[in-house]
């Protein structure tokens, strides 16, 4: 959940993970103790500024983070995410078949019997779709377990 915050830590960003330990006081409360005192303005800073829709407050020890329940707005966004992400992935998967499919032409240029080339086009297409499907449904399983209040 906070992987994406960075904080300037003698003017250098770094993860917050490298600066302060984060423990869990509930279901819906975030602690985050810096390992330097110092540094807890720079790390509520750094939690506001990542934009993830907490609002952080300190006690002089660490910052501490009250997760909101999820509104189905947000839920909405995070559905909308795993779809980009979902996205994301197919195109890894095209891109690989891409490559797998000029590596045989190449190899057909190179003497590879066409029967040969064309059962490893075939099982290429094969594995192409299966993992599209794969992904379709990881997308589509996330998805109602975002919904789901």
């Amino acid at each position: 959940m906070l992987e994406t915050v960075r904080v300037d830590y003698y003017g250098q960003m770094v993860p917050l993970s490298q600066v302060a330990g984060i423990n869990t006081g509930d279901a819906r409360t975030l602690f985050v103790k810096p390992w330097e005192k110092k540094l807890i303005d720079a790390i509520e800073k750094a939690i506001i500024g990542a934009n993830l829709g907490f609002n952080p407050s300190n006690n002089g020890e660490s910052v501490i983070i009250h997760v909101p329940m999820l509104t189905e707005e947000r839920r909405k966004g995070l559905v909308k995410a795993a779809h980009a992400e979902g996205e994301h992935a197919k195109v890894g998967v095209r891109s690989s078949r891409q490559k797998a499919m000029e590596a045989i032409k190449a190899a057909k240029k190179d003497g590879l019997p066409e029967d040969t080339a064309k059962s490893l086009e075939a099982d290429v297409e094969k594995l192409t779709g299966t993992y599209n499907k794969k992904i379709e449904a990881l997308i589509e399983a996330k998805e109602k377990d975002i919904m789901k209040v």
